[in-house]
């Protein structure tokens, strides 16, 4: 059923903790309440921080501060700014951002085609 060095890895015991396994550790760091909606909103284009907070009723702008850097950190999200009076930031997403975004996608389809 499965080629040999699949099997392999398949028999291997699990990690002990989910930062030990990658797939773990993405789906509790997209689980993390707010942050898949973040990508969702920005996959529309680029957005201030103030047009991601109104699209996000009950998110504190500390929240949302917190969630944005680490989606940055993540590489899943940049941050720009102009050198404007009054400065303008905006978050967009990047390639990763986007490839997220698509697994999201179709992960939202298969959740309504099985409900």
């Amino acid at each position: 059923m499965y080629p040999d060095s699949e099997s392999a890895v398949l028999d291997t015991p699990s990690p002990r903790h989910p930062t030990e396994c990658p797939v773990e550790d993405w789906l509790s760091f997209l689980g993390h309440r707010w942050n898949a909606l973040i990508l969702w909103h920005l996959s529309t284009g680029a957005k201030r921080f103030s047009e991601i907070m109104a699209l996000l009723p009950g998110i504190t702008p500390k929240v949302m501060t917190d969630r944005l850097e680490l989606l940055v950190e993540r590489d899943l999200v940049s941050r720009s700014s102009q050198n404007t009076f009054p400065r303008v930031t905006a978050y967009q997403l990047t390639e990763s951002g986007i490839a997220i975004v698509s697994i999201l996608d179709q992960i939202e389809r298969w959740a309504k085609r099985d409900k």
